[in-house]
């Protein structure tokens, strides 16, 4: 029998045949035919020889990829398992653990993989092991469309559009300077912009009590909570008087104000109509969003703290808010990911990937390629970042910003490769104090609403 004959009778449809007679059925000793008939997709079936966690600390960000290697020499893939406060930790969870875990196994059967390591741990949705398996999926993404020999968002659906909108990120210590930031950034194509006043804590120039009387630690920050619901507003009405109303503005409150007060603040700034406020209300407080939604119509955008899908699935399913923006390389990689797309197109919601600086260019990477494929899609965070030189030499093939436009390169994969010798000048530092989260309201109170 000639292989036209051969793929001609295992097409007939198979009506007629049961699950045991087909086991039965052959095709003769043709071994083209076994070979097709062994592999899953066409191609023969490959297995992973290796998984382990690159570190690197090219700037003040630590970034952790995992590289997966296959029996096929040469071609691996690539994953972001970025998790800057527990590097270490993430760096031990994929050498430790996930490299025996997945050696011998097959490359292809991604959902199969993740379903099996997600439950594995037992105890899961923790970050560490999180991170890890992230980097694992989008490495096994990577390896599956280049040996499709097309980008990853053709195995996504193809695209919906050219390119992925970004948003720039301006602030400044006063209302003047976040108003020349933001010019600047609309000189320079964006076309929507978050806008902050002295940073996530928001203007002080106080000296707090707790400081004055030795409590807490030597780097904690203050923030004055009532300082910042005022001005915000004020800001917003500066920029919009400033820069007209064709300029889209987005605020990140970050989840350190009170419910109340996030409520209150938002319906103050319905006039500037905001693109979107971002993270208003911690995941401990979710249940506040049907007196937010009753009270305000500022478009909300929520998920960068979230964890496990027992956090988005009833919120998006009730339409509390308008954009989810998880972080891609924390909640499990593109294999969840894209099914929390898929269940924000049926409820409205729309993506705004979690993107910015400690999120590696292999994660920015795969965060634009579903960008590109999701029609739901709604703004992309990535920062003007990744376009430093550093990063370009260790990540060739990084994505870029142009005009305010995410763009990949059309190379199979996610198109991100990595300079393992370039990587290795850039070890990550050895005692991690990450202290940027650690804030205290003027009695030294720590901020977490």
């Amino acid at each position: 029998m000639d292989r036209r004959s051969a793929l001609k009778n295992i097409g007939l449809g198979l009506t007629g045949f049961s699950a045991g007679a087909m086991n039965n059925f052959s095709l003769g000793n043709d071994p083209w035919v076994d070979k097709f008939r062994k592999s899953t997709n066409g191609l023969p079936d490959l297995k992973i020889t290796s998984v382990k966690a690159i570190p690197v600390q090219p700037g003040s960000i630590e970034l952790v990829v995992v590289k997966v290697e296959t029996s096929e020499p040469g071609l691996y893939g690539l994953g972001c398992a970025t998790f800057r406060q527990r590097a270490h930790a993430v760096v031990s969870a994929v050498d430790d653990y996930l490299h025996d875990f997945c050696v011998g196994k097959s490359v292809n059967n991604i959902e199969d993989m993740w379903q099996m390591c997600y439950q594995s741990s037992y105890w899961r949705n923790g970050p560490v092991l999180n991170n890890a398996l992230s980097g694992l999926d989008q490495a096994l993404w990577d390896i599956k469309a280049k040996r499709a020999n097309m980008p990853l968002y053709e195995l996504l659906g193809g695209k919906c559009r050219f390119a992925a909108d970004t948003y720039a990120h301006m602030s400044g210590s006063s209302q003047e300077e976040v108003v020349e930031n933001v010019q600047g950034a609309m000189e320079d194509g964006y076309r929507h912009i978050r806008i902050q006043l002295g940073g996530y804590t928001g203007p002080s120039d106080q000296n707090p009590d707790f400081k004055d009387a030795g409590f807490g630690y030597e780097r904690d920050q203050f923030m004055d909570q009532r300082a910042y619901v005022k001005a915000i507003p004020e800001m917003f009405e500066a920029v919009r008087v400033a820069c007209g109303d064709n300029i889209e503005l987005l605020h990140d409150i970050h989840e350190r104000i009170q419910p109340m007060d996030a409520i209150n603040m938002c319906k103050a700034l319905e006039e500037y109509r905001p693109f979107f406020i971002e993270d208003p209300l911690s995941p401990e407080n979710n249940d506040y969003f049907p007196m937010m939604r009753q009270h305000t119509t500022v478009p909300i955008s929520m998920g960068e703290l979230y964890n496990n899908p027992h956090e988005w699935i009833g919120p998006m399913s009730k339409r509390w808010f308008d954009f989810i923006r998880i972080h891609v390389s924390q909640i499990g990689g593109v294999t969840p990911a894209m099914k929390v797309a898929r269940l924000g197109e049926w409820f409205n919601v729309k993506t705004a990937w979690h993107g910015p600086g400690d999120c590696s260019p292999v994660g920015h990477a795969c965060n634009t390629h579903m960008s590109l494929a999701t029609w739901n899609f709604g703004i992309l965070e990535m920062t003007a970042g990744i376009m430093n030189e550093k990063l370009q030499e260790i990540f060739p093939g990084s994505p870029r910003i142009e005009n305010g436009y995410a763009m990949v390169n059309e190379a199979p994969g996610h198109g991100v490769d990595i300079n393992e010798e370039e990587a290795a000048k850039y070890p990550i530092q050895d005692v991690q104090l990450n202290t940027w989260t650690q804030v205290r309201k003027y009695d030294g109170t720590p901020v977490r609403p």
